[in-house]
């Protein structure tokens, strides 16, 4: 037993996500435990393969979510108690721009980790982005290949191709929570004009949310940034 709580322990120091279930009741040992991992791996079991099976598949949607919840299966008559342990949120910001200067600030109100990247310094300067979590001068593409889970959430605003389409290409083809980039209706028009040419699926290019942010009549960058984020939210919530 101290082993697990020992892996527990090393996760959230690490800011790893984990989700841990207990047999309350019910066949086994109370007390029993499962640990289940975002890549989903496993450490223990609840005495039951069965039960475990069920388990696992109840639990990792709540490891996405961060939910923590008693589950009482009637059959084989079992309660558990599923815990969900999880770093806050991230949100990508692609290019360093006003917009991303105000939604930065209010991202961290509400708990999400920041994180800023562009590969130009004029933009991507400390000086700017003191109140970020993480200041990445990088292209994109590079700086966001593997970093992006299914909590992940991105808003690509930099309003120029030769940065948006890299970053999108890679977010894409990641489980990340949200997508949304910058741009009227018809510059959004083009933007999937020129992901389909790549061979981007409809059901793919449906996850970018664009224009970005809700419809609020948003004028100023804190304004948009305000949209975006209610947007952000309004996804997160969602089922």
């Amino acid at each position: 037993m101290a082993m697990y709580y020992e892996k527990l322990r090393a996760a959230i120091r690490e800011g790893r996500a984990v989700a841990t279930a207990t047999l309350v009741s019910g066949p086994g040992q109370p007390g029993a435990k499962l640990l289940l991992w975002p890549d989903g791996s496993t450490e223990g079991s609840l005495g039951d393969l069965s039960l475990d099976t069920r388990l696992l598949a109840d639990m990792a949607p709540m490891l996405i979510r961060g939910e923590s919840r008693l589950i009482e299966y009637p059959e084989p008559g079992a309660t558990v108690f599923v815990e969900s342990f999880v770093p806050p949120p991230a949100l990508f910001m692609v290019g360093g721009v006003h917009i991303a200067i105000a939604l930065a600030a209010m991202a961290r109100v509400v708990g999400f980790r920041t994180v800023v990247v562009d590969a130009r310094s004029a933009f991507a300067s400390g000086e700017r982005f003191a109140h970020v979590d993480e200041l990445v001068l990088a292209w994109p593409d590079e700086a966001l290949e593997g970093r992006l889970d299914a909590r992940s959430c991105v808003a690509v605003l930099t309003h120029d191709p030769k940065l948006d389409d890299p970053a999108l290409r890679v977010v894409l083809r990641s489980p990340a929570r949200y997508i949304g980039a910058l741009g009227s209706p018809s510059t959004h028009a083009r933007r999937l004009e020129r992901l389909r040419a790549e061979g981007f699926s409809e059901a793919e290019l449906a996850r970018i949310h664009g224009p970005i942010g809700l419809s609020i009549g948003a004028k100023t960058p804190e304004e948009i940034a305000l949209s975006i984020l209610a947007q952000i939210v309004k996804v997160q919530r969602s089922a």
